[in-house]
């Protein structure tokens, strides 16, 4: 059975670990590759010899050299990858970031904090993320 692949572009190391603690959480099988930003993961996703296909990209929109919005329309604009799902993770509560990322045929949004010290569940945090969306795109595709 192939192992799903998801693709963490993320430049905060403790967002990274908190996307790793909930994933682990989905009990299946799958393949998290990291990139610190857009130009990373572009690269991962482009490389001639061994090309990254992830079944879901999780995506910050705040990070150095190229952020979520460019990383975005460079992928929506390659014929190769243009069909990907992403979804964006990001502390920002702007409605011209939301309105973007749309316009740009994100699969969802979640905002961060990714956790909550709290057993606040709200929709579009990562835990539900990963219990009621991630779950089943990765079943779909193993």
């Amino acid at each position: 059975m192939r192992k799903p692949n998801i693709l963490l572009v993320e430049d905060d190391e403790l967002d990274t670990i908190s996307v790793e603690r909930s994933l682990k959480k989905l009990e299946i099988q799958y393949v998290l590759h990291t990139a610190y930003n857009g130009l990373e993961a572009l690269k991962m996703l482009r490389d001639t010899e061994n090309p990254l296909h992830p079944d879901v990209i999780l995506l910050d929109i705040n990070m150095p050299r190229m952020n979520g919005i460019e990383f975005l329309k460079i992928l929506r604009n390659d014929e190769s990858l243009k069909d990907l799902k992403v979804f964006i993770m990001t502390t920002s509560s702007e409605s011209n970031d939301r309105i973007n990322a749309e316009e740009l045929g994100i699969s969802g949004y979640i905002i961060k904090p990714l956790n909550y010290t709290d057993n606040t569940k709200r929709p579009d945090s990562m835990e539900a993320f990963v219990q009621f969306h991630l779950r089943k795109i990765l079943n779909e595709n193993t």
